[in-house]
């Protein structure tokens, strides 16, 4: 069998230089290639071929997220850090039950809405997650859906 070089990852997105600057910073590195209706990231750490399309799309589809798995907690902080500085609002997630594991995350989400996790898998678990057995949007999905917030003038009117 061939060696696999990298894995490879294609999105749609709504609008490229929105989420150009979302992977520029989600990933830490530039782009290879970008074009009016595609940019392509060739990453070696983790081995990925990651490439955005301008493309109508719904947003429905069966993805239900994306992610990378880390080797300890103490790298999902690190990671969660790195976001944090670049300004990518998160969602940390410590010590829950998610998909018959006992795991640490953050989350994150790009400007079309796709999450991604960054996560350790500490143990594992004889239960799918920590809420509602009946409730499957639980487990392995960003605990909220993202929320716009609108800044608006906090100055008082007179």
């Amino acid at each position: 069998m061939a060696a696999i070089k990298r894995m490879h990852v294609a999105v749609n997105c709504s609008d490229l230089d929105k989420s150009l600057t979302f992977y520029r910073s989600f990933f830490g590195a530039e782009p290879t290639k970008v074009k009016d209706n595609y940019a392509k990231f060739e990453l070696d750490n983790p081995a990925l071929h990651f490439s955005l399309n301008v493309r109508p799309f719904e947003k429905n589809g069966v993805l239900n997220h994306l992610g990378f798995q880390v080797d300890n907690t103490e790298d999902v902080l690190a990671m969660g850090e790195r976001l944090r500085q670049a300004d990518l609002l998160l969602i940390d997630e410590m010590n829950t039950t998610c998909c018959y594991a006992v795991q640490d995350k953050v989350w994150v989400y790009d400007p079309d809405g796709n999450a991604w996790e960054i996560f350790n898998t500490k143990e594992d678990s004889e239960f799918e997650s920590a809420g509602d057995a009946r409730d499957l949007s639980l487990c392995c999905a960003p605990p909220t859906a993202p929320v716009a917030v609108e800044f608006t003038s906090f100055r008082k009117s007179k």
